[in-house]
């Protein structure tokens, strides 16, 4: 049994944020999302992956050369298959997401084609996902920051929440103050500084951090600078973690982290790292390296993988993204008791994208 591919197609979609959003590299007013559909057997897979507009042309004029015609019930073949095409145009980067969000459109018509939620062809290890909220951004003022937080934890019974930091370091520790405030006493504060500072601005920051019991530090320098990682990790005292992979576009990028002993706690984003083929085989190299691994972003495409995944400790519930996500597509995960569950009656992702609602963001 096979189902040739019989259509790969992609279009992309501009959404404003609801207010300006800015961390410690990086200021922005709206997010790209770029969707790819993949028809087989008379059923429509989608996936998609937040980028530059221009993965959408990469997408249906280069990657479906590759694709059409595969068979949608081999996956990781059609994966390689994308691999063969894009060796001479670069892995990384927009062609990695490109990749990423035709993977998890092949994996959403396969499970569609034989009837069952994503979560349960992959085989599942859990039956819900930890989420903790994630936003918090530079951009905000205190009483922003103290609403978003705070919501999080008294609505969506987050015992988990991050905010930016790094980019006005005289600003940080009123900031975390502010946010550990906002929480109270039992829920953990998380923060990002988006690879911002160097190694010994960040170990200045972790002394600080440890007043206002910061439990997780997330791209202290650059995820580049992997001794630069290790020599913050070095320094860092529990209960307080490292974290950084959310680049990561190939498995060797997971693996060389790892193998440095860069993080307490390995990332990965399915939108970027190469879609579920690859965010699978990302969380085998983490059980490998005993190391516990954190979606990033893009929950509502995360969360069947995430379900499957051994060693998973949480996936991230960015603001940016669930919102996105709630807006334009039918059966987007809602949070209750602080983690996400997939409805496993819906097949593949149980997502159903609103074309109608998303027409006046389309830009390509």
């Amino acid at each position: 049994m096979n189902a040739p591919i019989a259509k790969l197609t992609a279009s992309a979609y501009r959404i404003p944020t609801d207010a300006p959003e800015a961390d410690g590299t990086f200021q922005w007013d709206a997010t790209t999302l770029v969707l790819a559909e993949v028809e087989a057997g008379g059923e429509t897979g989608i996936g998609f992956t937040y980028t530059d507009a221009s993965a959408a042309a990469l997408i249906a004029k280069t990657l479906a050369k590759a694709v059409e015609g595969a068979d949608a019930l081999a996956p990781p073949a059609v994966f390689a298959a994308m691999q063969h095409a894009i060796r001479n145009i670069g892995r990384d980067g927009l062609v990695a997401m490109a990749v990423s969000a035709i993977d998890a459109a092949i994996w959403d018509v396969k499970a569609k084609l034989h009837g069952v939620a994503l979560a349960t062809l992959l085989g599942r290890a859990r039956d819900a996902v930890p989420i903790y909220g994630s936003g918090g951004f530079t951009s905000y003022d205190d009483a922003q920051l103290t609403t978003q937080l705070a919501g999080w934890v008294e609505r969506d019974g987050c015992g988990m929440v991050k905010m930016k930091v790094g980019a006005r370091d005289a600003a940080d520790p009123r900031r975390m103050a502010v946010a550990r405030r906002a929480i109270g006493n039992t829920a953990e504060l998380f923060i990002d500084a988006n690879g911002a500072l160097d190694a010994k601005g960040a170990q200045r920051l972790t002394k600080l951090a440890h007043d206002y019991d910061v439990r997780w530090f997330e791209e202290p320098v650059s995820s580049d600078d992997l001794a630069g990682l290790v020599r913050v990790r070095g320094h860092t005292a529990a209960p307080m973690e490292v974290a950084a992979g959310e680049y990561a576009a190939t498995l060797d990028d997971v693996r060389l982290m790892l193998a440095a002993g860069a993080v307490d706690v390995q990332q990965a984003d399915l939108t970027r790292c190469g879609g579920v083929t690859n965010f699978l085989r990302a969380a085998a190299l983490c059980e490998a390296f005993h190391t516990d691994l954190s979606g990033h972003c893009a929950p509502a495409m995360h969360l069947h993988a995430a379900c499957a995944a051994p060693r998973l400790r949480h996936l991230e519930w960015f603001h940016d993204h669930a919102r996105i996500e709630a807006m334009l597509f039918d059966g987007a995960p809602r949070p209750e008791k602080g983690a996400i569950s997939p409805d496993l009656s819906r097949p593949g992702h149980g997502l159903t994208f609103r074309t109608a609602d998303a027409a006046r963001y389309k830009v390509g």
